[in-house]
């Protein structure tokens, strides 16, 4: 079995996977507590699953393992186009507003927006400065 990183959890990146976790799932149990639409209700249970999914692949050290896919750059993808789905969704979840339930998710799914956009910001970050630098000019 694989090896678990202790440490990913107490790092940034861990503990907004974490947050953004806890977010999602409030947000669901708000949407399913309310009886709101379905499709409010599905965008936060998936959320929930990608991001417990990308934070195990992490905590176990999966991506050292499956090297065919660069997992940050996935994890990038992930969290603009949920925080596009977010923005949509959870706008017309605040606007429509059918009862406080469906209010409250909504405005817990812009703060999980918000998280989204924190995870994607610190994770291009670790990407672009981390990574091994090469020469900039041409060699002789």
């Amino acid at each position: 079995m694989g090896t678990v990183d202790s440490a990913y959890p107490r790092s940034p990146r861990g503990a907004i996977k974490i947050a953004r976790l806890l977010v999602a799932f409030t947000t669901f149990i708000c949407f399913v507590a309310s009886r709101s639409h379905e499709a409010y209700t599905a965008l936060a249970i998936m959320e929930v699953v990608i991001t417990l999914l990308f934070f195990l692949l992490y905590l176990l050290k999966l991506d050292k393992k499956m090297k065919w896919l660069f997992w940050p750059l996935a994890d990038i993808f992930n969290s603009v186009i949920a925080a596009v789905f977010l923005l949509v969704v959870c706008l017309f979840a605040i606007i429509i507003k059918t009862n406080y339930g469906t209010l409250v998710g909504g405005v817990f799914g812009l703060v999980l927006l918000v998280l989204c956009i924190a995870d994607a910001v610190v994770l291009f970050w670790k990407i672009s400065l981390s990574g091994p630098r090469g020469r900039n000019y041409p060699t002789r």
